[in-house]
């Protein structure tokens, strides 16, 4: 089962940059697609970006971090990075990443990822 940990999470102003690390130590990481969502207290896990297994070129993005953020993996070392640019307010929440087991047309849902990390926590305030 693979097991994944996010970290990189810290307090940042509206304009800073933070990079955040999905990371594991199973060596068959780059056969899933991995995708980062966010949830803040109250509300539904939402999807933010995603990149698709055996890849490092098709991306995808939810259209409130399109051109801010970039999310890339490095095979070798078994960690998907979810790079945050011009962090804005409406970006605080806690950050999760997963594998994504369903087609690859369900990049986007939730519902189709497994094996949740624990989170890391990104606070934006002026």
């Amino acid at each position: 089962q693979v097991r994944l940990e996010e970290s990189g999470g810290r307090s940042v102003q509206p304009g800073d940059s933070l990079r955040l690390s999905c990371a594991t130590s199973e060596r068959t990481y780059y056969r899933y697609t991995v995708g980062w969502f966010r949830q803040v207290p109250g509300k539904d896990r939402d999807f933010v970006a995603a990149v698709k297994r055996d890849s490092n070129s098709v991306l995808y993005y939810a259209d409130s971090v399109k051109g801010r953020f970039t999310i890339s993996r490095d095979n070798s070392a078994n960690i998907v990075y979810l790079q945050m640019n011009n962090v804005k307010p409406e970006d605080a929440a806690i950050y999760y990443c997963a594998v994504n087991t369903g087609p690859v047309s369900t990049y986007y849902d939730a519902q189709y990822y497994r094996n949740w990390g624990q989170g890391t926590q990104v606070t934006v305030s002026s």
